[in-house]
């Protein structure tokens, strides 16, 4: 069996039941356990069609290994990695995030929440699951936990939301796993909540659950005008990513959030160490440094992101993809506690969010840009011999910063693509810049 179409960089993914089906999930339960060599394993699952078959095939898989199966249900999956850090035993989330709904896929991390990747773990997963693994003599145990409403606690014990004034806040789920989640979390605050699509339907019927594409925020920004609202916040299919719209409707950027939810936790906690991965927008490093923090950059992904907090023992990290990473969270990333630093950063004043994100919006960034590339390290040299007049950075693809503007072009894992990143202090440069290296990159 060859699985190297559906194991990625950071976990699994693949279209059900053409690539990823029961049996398969239930090498990988099996994999999975021996791998992490525990005598438990926490499951969870998101709200897809595929996602319980999936989910219960997983965990008979890692149950024949001799692993007993704690299963958390249907969960976000930041709940998921709240589950293996309270527990402290490996986890596993089936949901394919952000895709379409014939998609589904497994994402894994050790006791501690801390993540499995290509270098840690994966590899070794799928050669296992590939050749398969004969049950044990003695089958471990299939239990089921509901995790919730720690989760919720939790919550609310890494952030501080006491004295937080009235809002009116429109959410949209997107019919993803938000719609389990924020209710009994916006229960406890001072919030009239506008809620949007959650249902929870793993066919998408309104829009895909992908909000990092401004065309799936049109219904968010529509309802923060209809109901005059202070904000608007949308997640995705799996709930371990945010973002928001102000009252205006204009949408932020996760490099934005980035800076304002370092401001949050550095106001709480002076000089802490944030990281930020290489295609943040300028700004998270100004703020981090005009807060009084310390600035650290990093390789873009979860297990990079988690490994530079470890090392370092920073309180927070941001990714411009949306991806927040807390310290007093096993490290992991959530949507919800994300959520709870923009509403008390906007509570902590009494100006409107358009006012408080104003002041970061310094610079005109371009998005990622991918574009298909057979050769991406021979595109990559290319553009070093003809930037080379900047200062150029490996760390993470190429990294050339000027002056007045910057990019970072970064290979894919999974596909023959080039992401580009393109940043400037106006947009006649950043567009003009921007022209110049497509045209560059397509041309290879």
């Amino acid at each position: 069996m060859d699985l190297s179409d559906i194991f990625k960089a950071y976990d699994v993914r693949g279209v059900y039941p053409d690539q990823l089906d029961e049996d398969i999930a239930k090498r990988i339960g099996a994999a999975f356990a021996k791998m992490a060599s525990v005598p438990r394993i926490a499951v969870g699952r998101d709200m897809r069609i595929s996602s319980e078959p999936l989910s219960k095939a997983f965990a008979q898989g890692a149950a024949s290994q001799g692993v007993d199966v704690v299963d958390v249900g249907l969960v976000s999956t930041d709940a998921l990695y709240f589950a293996s850090g309270h527990l402290d035993m490996p986890g596993a989330m089936l949901t394919a995030s952000h895709n379409p709904g014939k998609y589904n896929g497994i994402k894994m991390c050790l006791a501690g929440a801390s993540p499995v990747g290509e270098e840690t773990g994966l590899r070794e997963i799928r050669s296992m699951a590939e050749r398969g693994l004969a049950p044990v003599e003695s089958a471990g145990e299939i239990t089921s936990m509901d995790v919730l409403d720690e989760f919720v606690e939790h919550a609310f014990r890494v952030v501080d939301t006491s004295g937080m004034r009235p809002l009116k806040v429109v959410v949209d789920a997107g019919n993803g796993m938000a719609g389990k989640i924020v209710p009994p979390v916006f229960s406890r605050l001072p919030v009239e909540l506008i809620p949007l699509y959650f249902e929870l339907d793993g066919t998408f019927p309104n829009h895909p659950a992908d909000p990092i594409q401004i065309s799936n925020l049109e219904d968010l920004i529509q309802a923060v005008r209809d109901n005059e609202a202070d904000l608007g916040l949308a997640f995705d299919g799996d709930a371990d990513r945010a973002f928001l719209v102000d009252e205006l409707g204009n949408p932020a950027s996760g490099s934005l959030i980035t800076a304002l939810v370092a401001g949050e936790v550095l106001t709480a906690e002076p000089g802490a160490k944030i990281v930020y991965s290489v295609i943040c927008s300028r700004v998270v490093r100004e703020t981090i440094s005009e807060m009084g923090g310390t600035p650290i950059r990093s390789r873009v992904g979860h297990s990079f992101i988690k490994r530079v907090m470890a090392d370092t023992g920073a309180a927070f990290g941001g990714e411009h993809s949306g991806h927040y990473y807390f310290r007093d969270n096993f490290r992991a990333d959530s949507g919800i506690l994300c959520a709870l630093y923009v509403l008390r950063a906007l509570s902590r004043q009494s100006g409107a969010m358009s006012s408080l994100i104003k002041p970061l919006r310094r610079y005109w960034n371009s998005g990622e840009i991918n574009s298909e590339v057979a050769d991406q390290r021979a595109a990559l040299e290319r553009l070093a011999e003809l930037y080379q007049d900047g200062e150029t950075d490996w760390s993470d693809g190429l990294t050339v910063n000027y002056p007045d503007w910057w990019f970072n072009a970064r290979g894919s894992n999974t596909e023959p693509m080039l992401r580009l990143n393109v940043e400037a202090v106006d947009q006649d440069l950043g567009t003009h810049k921007t022209e110049q290296l497509l045209e560059v990159i397509r041309a290879s």
